[in-house]
């Protein structure tokens, strides 16, 4: 068993600085390294908060460009369909232009061959 010390000569604390793998590194990159333990000088907390900047900015472009590639794949695909759509509906329009142009010579054809027959003529009795 370790011996109680008394409250003054208990050991101090102190917290420890946890920074990510991406944090030492742009910190490297700055030629900065930080103490390990807290607190930190005013100049290291700015590099520290430049650095975490950085990273939340970084952050923040690639969000946007994700944001950005998947909303242009999704009018890519809606242009596809469109056209896909538009292709249909004008083959239909060809061929109810042709149907339309068959059914007018019909049309025309029986309207020739009743005017060509003379009037019939017929007798009315009244009583």
């Amino acid at each position: 068993p370790h011996p109680v010390l008394p409250q003054t000569l208990q050991p101090i604390r102190v917290p420890q600085l946890r920074l990510t793998e991406e944090e030492k590194r742009l910190l490297a990159q700055e030629g900065v390294t930080l103490p390990g333990a807290l607190p930190l000088t005013q100049a290291e907390e700015r590099l520290l908060k430049k650095v975490r900047r950085k990273i939340r900015n970084k952050q923040s472009a690639q969000d946007s460009r994700r944001r950005k590639k998947e909303y242009l794949d999704g009018l890519e695909s809606r242009a596809a369909a469109c056209s896909a759509l538009n292709q249909e509906l004008r083959k239909k329009v060809q061929e109810l232009e042709k149907s339309n142009g068959s059914l007018l010579r019909q049309l025309q054809a029986l309207i020739k061959e009743t005017s060509a027959k003379p009037a019939q003529t017929g007798t009315c009795v009244l009583v």
